[in-house]
């Protein structure tokens, strides 16, 4: 048997969907059948539900009801929706699977009444039907693809599978055909419940808005297990009949609270989680209302867990339970809150929530709301254990951030008020040693995932340490010299007097200024920030384009004097490296030093401190000026169009140059940005709250390698001890030993990390007898014919380009991670030896011009014929332009057969027809002939090939090209434009005669002129039906009426509807506003 992606793949897969996980059917549908009787009962290859399954379960879950009403529910199911948002229609369809479809009909008394169907058994996962089919046609409004392997779960296309064969990377999957699936028939993802990437050994599951970097590994089926990363654990947990629909059911949300909608399908960790906390609610009568803790580390999604959790219970679990939402800061709760307001569960505005006051949380517990969200300080009336707000036993107190709010006079009140109400802790950080009483409010873990799994599991990326500050010296104002690290060793009394501090929520600065007396201007000092100020200007110039940072200072003082000194020496190292760009070496030195002056100029900083009364007079005390920090927290920072962008998502936003925050306490808990890399601390910080400040720079983001912790303050010894515990003491699998493990990899592990990833393009290279080393070592022309050698390796076929492509990246990223680490100069050559081959590429792609590439086919063959006899002077640049049409095929044919660069130069020329059918396609979708044959074309050459196929492949590439030369100029010779040409082709019909012929083209020019001057000028005609009906409305009148539409005795009248059809289908994608974007 072959080893194809097919046979190796896709039959093993359907096999063990069938056999293993008991699916009911499974079947092929490469050669299906259509028609009513055919295959799957589809009528046509659009179709994507199933509708003799799904109209065959609408009966069965809902019983007795009049056919009208069946073909009703149907009808809605199928509809094609008017957004063109993937993501907006597939949460509009999530909202019929999981709801029902409301229908109205008249009962046998005559009477019209209104009924929600069921699509699905949510009660029985095992009462529906699970039917898979492989090789599955879709045919889009232009394209026609086939799917590897869709999953119908009552006819409905729920599962989506994209696999390759064993040796394929799978990030292929998403990048070739997942993207491309997308775009060209997006209708089969209208009902997706997820997506599965696969390649028979490596796994990934995602939803239709994950980028590839959110596509989760399911390396476990119970916590307890080490994990292993295997497409046999994913299928098991994901696809067998109780877990797809588990998954479907309760484990998926679609969220806008970031601006833009996005579907959140649950992590492996969270899914085993949650389903632990679900079975301590229904056994909360023997755990004594303690539900127990949930920690799940910082960064690995602990805030959709607790919607997750709250969801379900209220879905699955039946009752009227109330879950109090608990937190201790402002920030946090508004965190929380518009999470759950983002995924639709709660709005303040229409049915307030959000306690204002102590009295107006008594008030809301009383109203038995699904939700309140609360601070746990309006618990501030002490209440009477006689006289509770509530004695209720379905109240579930959720607590973000646990440990910190069970202390006190204000938990009491809460017990109090409460008595019967079962409580559940969520945190991103463990119980320490000394958190008795947490463990006594809610009991032991019930999940757990710490700081050490979610790094190998990539939730999070692992986090680097750099502690710079112990190089650092600076002298007080005796004259006594320190180490900025940890002057007089103080740092320990300082974390301890902070924890306590924050705690109780005081001025910091006036505290610890008044406790540790001369120590506190010690670390405070001028002299002590000035070195700090001018190693971080130094450090984040030189690592600039790694991401965001944020500086973490002592107080809210020192923030703004910290800023007002990183401001100064930042401006000072702009003009420092201005003077310098007459130092730089080349034009590609020159070039790198202007951007980074660039990124430079632009980066802008802010301190980031909550708000207090009388704070411009106590600022003014210090000779600084709260009030322009302030202003821009408020107002927000200036777009180029004048509208202002909040502070957060300023900071959230990759592309906005806001890059540096300094906080002393805000956006240090519950707020993520994950492309924020690096932490520079100078605040002596301990436990809970030390990790989840370190945890800000762990959030997993296209392109970063890692979270680096620039230690200022000397904080090693108690990030060991946190670290002791947070890597996973009593984690079950991990064994939780004692010892304290290094809380961030050395610069050794990330050089050699780098090393590495460089081997592995060396090794590629070397398989093929190159040495990578020769870019560096060769010179002149020897170095051109090197790197072409080499681009002849990578060219070999679109899965080896592809593969070195990913390689480099990867060289790329960890060499910016190694930006600032003392040994990195070592690696640069050949980091630069891969990038050379790497633009090349990239150039190759970009220039992709046919007459580019004859000139240098010709070239490279006249470089290597014998010039030992006398030649002629070479023809000047401008006269080696070739004609394309009049390419003599059988001299090109010789001199690409001698030529030593064949893979290149075949893969500069499918570049160069892609393009080219990418526009005609985009202009004319009829074209699809075309397409057709270049994709055979590529198959061909993809597969095992030697030099006759290879010059097979060149010889036909060119005569495509030739081909699609000549239908570019078709319209000319048919005296129309590019647009009247597709209307053209859309009513032409076999064996019309000239006249006939002349007539169309009339009324394909008169329509589109019709149309451009009535109904397309109407703004956003596409998003309202009226709009939408009124153009097909106007292009059936017009092709029907005898003055100006089709011949009367070539077309019946139910041709013209279905022309009409096609046409605006055609008009709807080409002109959503004029002039059309496709054709200018």
């Amino acid at each position: 048997m072959a080893m194809t992606e097919e046979t190796l793949v896709q039959e093993v897969t359907a096999d063990y969907l069938l056999n293993q996980l008991q699916w009911d059917e499974s079947v092929l549908g490469m050669y299906e059948k259509l028609g009513k009787e055919g295959d799957l009962g589809r009528l046509s290859e659009q179709e994507v539900v199933l509708t003799r399954y799904l109209g065959e379960k609408l009966i069965e879950l809902n019983p007795g009801l009049p056919d009208v009403a069946y073909q009703e529910a149907l009808r809605v199911v199928c509809e094609m929706p008017a957004s063109t948002n993937i993501v907006a229609v597939n949460k509009e369809k999530y909202s019929l699977h999981k709801n029902g479809v409301e229908v109205s009909f008249h009962n046998e008394k005559g009477e019209r009444v209104k009924k929600r169907l069921r699509l699905f058994d949510f009660d029985n996962y095992e009462n529906n039907h699970f039917l898979l089919v492989r090789e599955f046609w879709i045919k889009g409004d232009i394209y026609r693809r086939r799917a590897d392997l869709v999953g119908f779960v009552n006819g409905i296309p729920l599962l989506f599978m994209e696999v390759k064969n064993v040796h394929k990377d799978i990030r292929a999957a998403y990048e070739q055909n997942l993207a491309d699936y997308k775009d060209t028939v997006p209708h089969l993802f209208y009902h997706n419940a997820f997506i599965i990437l696969g390649n028979g050994i490596d796994a990934k599951i995602g939803s239709v808005s994950s980028k590839f970097e959110h596509f989760n590994d399911w390396k476990r089926l119970n916590e307890s297990e080490p994990g292993v990363v295997d497409m046999e654990t994913l299928l098991k947990g994901t696809c067998s009949k109780a877990n797809l629909m588990n998954i479907f059911e309760n484990f998926t949300l679609f969220d806008q609270s970031s601006g833009r909608l996005v579907k959140i399908i649950a992590r492996n960790h969270q899914y085993l989680g949650v389903s632990r906390a679900i079975d301590a609610v229904i056994n909360r009568g023997e755990r004594m209302g303690k539900l127990g803790v949930f920690w799940h580390t910082q960064g690995s999604g602990k805030s959709y867990s607790i919607v997750f959790f709250a969801q379900m219970v209220h879905r699955k679990l039946g009752g009227n339970y109330t879950f109090v939402v608990l937190t201790d800061r402002e920030d946090l709760d508004t965190q929380i809150y518009k999470t759950f307001a983002g995924c639709g569960l709660v709005d303040n505005d229409k049915d307030p929530c959000r306690a204002d006051s102590g009295k107006d949380l008594k008030e809301l517990i009383g109203q038995q709301k699904a939700f309140v969200f609360t601070l746990i300080q309006k618990f501030n009336e002490k209440v009477d254990p006689k006289k509770p707000y509530s004695e209720r036993d379905d109240i579930i107190v959720i607590t973000d951030e646990a440990h910190r709010t069970q202390y006190g006079t204000l938990s009491l009140n809460m017990r109090n008020a409460l008595p019967n109400a079962s409580f559940i802790g969520f945190t991103g950080t463990p119980l320490f040693k000394d958190d008795e009483i947490t463990k006594k409010v809610f009991g032991d873990y019930i999940s757990t995932y710490d700081f050490q799994r979610a790094v190998e599991d990539k939730a999070t990326v692992p986090l680097y340490y750099d502690a710079r500050g112990e190089e650092l010296v600076f002298t007080d104002e005796d004259g006594n010299e320190h180490t900025v690290a940890d002057p007089k060793g103080i740092n320990e009394r300082i974390a301890e007097k902070l924890d306590e501090l924050e705690i109780e929520d005081v001025d910091v600065q006036q505290r610890l200024e008044r406790e540790l007396k001369r120590d506190y201007h010690i670390i405070t000092a001028t002299s002590r920030l000035d070195q700090i100020a001018r190693d971080f200007v130094a450090h984040y110039a030189n690592a600039w384009e790694t991401g965001k940072a944020m500086f973490v200072c002592l107080d809210k003082i020192t923030c703004v004097r910290m800023h007002k000194l990183i401001d100064f020496y930042w401006q000072q190292e702009i003009k420092t490296k201005e003077k310098a760009l007459l130092s730089a070496t080349d034009e590609q030195d020159l070039a790198w030093r202007e951007r980074q002056l660039a990124w430079m100029k632009e980066t802008l900083m802010a301190v980031v401190v909550s708000e207090e009364q009388g704070e411009v007079a106590k600022f003014e005390k210090w000779g600084l000026d709260i009030k322009p920090h302030r202003q821009l927290l408020k107002a927000g920072l200036e777009l180029a169009d004048g509208s202002r962008l909040d502070m957060e998502e300023a900071f959230k936003s990759s592309e906005h140059p806001f890059r540096v925050a300094v906080v002393c306490a805000m956006w240090l808990t519950g707020f993520d940005v994950p492309t924020l890399s690096t932490l520079y601390l100078d605040k002596p910080l301990k436990a809970h709250t030390l990790m989840q400040a370190i945890a800000r720079a762990n959030r997993v983001a296209e392109g970063k390698n890692n979270g680096l912790i620039v230690d200022y303050c000397g904080i090693l010894k108690n990030l060991r001890k946190a670290l002791a515990t947070f890597a996973g003491a009593g984690d079950e699998g991990h064994g939780g030993g004692e010892g304290e493990n290094e809380p961030a990899k050395p610069n050794e592990e990330l050089l050699e990390s780098l090393n590495e990833s460089i081997s592995f393009v060396a090794e590629f290279l070397r398989k093929h007898d190159f040495e990578l080393s020769r870019i560096i070592t060769e010179t002149g022309f020897a170095k051109n014919a090197a790197i072409a050698q080499a681009k002849e390796i990578i060219n070999q076929n679109d899965e080896t380009r592809k593969r070195f492509e990913v390689m480099a990246r990867e060289v790329f990223n960890k060499f910016k991670a190694c930006i600032n680490v003392p040994g990195v100069n070592g690696y640069r050559d050949m980091r630069d030896a891969i990038n050379v081959l790497y633009k090349s590429l990239q150039a190759d792609k970009e220039k992709a011009d046919i007459s580019d590439i004859m000139k240098d086919l010709y070239e490279i063959v006249d470089g290597s014929i014998d010039t030992t006899h006398k030649v002629k002077e070479p023809k000047p640049d401008g006269d080696r332009i070739y004609d394309i049409s009049k390419i003599d095929f059988e001299r090109l044919r010789q001199e690409f057969s001698r030529s030593e660069r064949k893979n290149t130069t075949v893969q500069s020329l499918k570049h160069a027809v892609e393009k080219k059918l990418a526009r005609l396609m985009m202009q004319n979708p009829l074209r699809t002939d075309y397409q057709e044959h270049y994709e055979k074309l590529v198959k061909e050459y993809n597969q095992e090939k030697d030099r006759v196929v290879i010059e097979k492949t060149f010889e036909a590439l060119l005569k495509l090209n030739e081909e699609l030369s000549h239908e570019e100029k078709r319209a000319i010779r048919e005296c129309l434009d590019e647009e009247s040409l597709v209307l053209f082709d859309l009513l032409s019909k076999p064996n019309l005669q000239p006249k006939e012929i002349a007539k169309i083209k009339q009324v394909a020019t008169t329509l589109l002129a019709t149309l451009k001057a009535e109904r397309l000028k109407v703004a956003n005609w596409q998003q309202k039906e009226s709009t939408r009906d009124a153009v097909k409305q106007q292009i059936f009148d017009f092709l029907y009426d005898e003055r100006t539409g089709l011949p009367v005795e070539q077309y019946e009248e139910n041709e013209i509807s279905d022309i009409t059809e096609r046409v605006f289908l055609h008009i709807y994608r080409a002109y959503p506003e004029l002039p059309s974007p496709i054709y200018g």
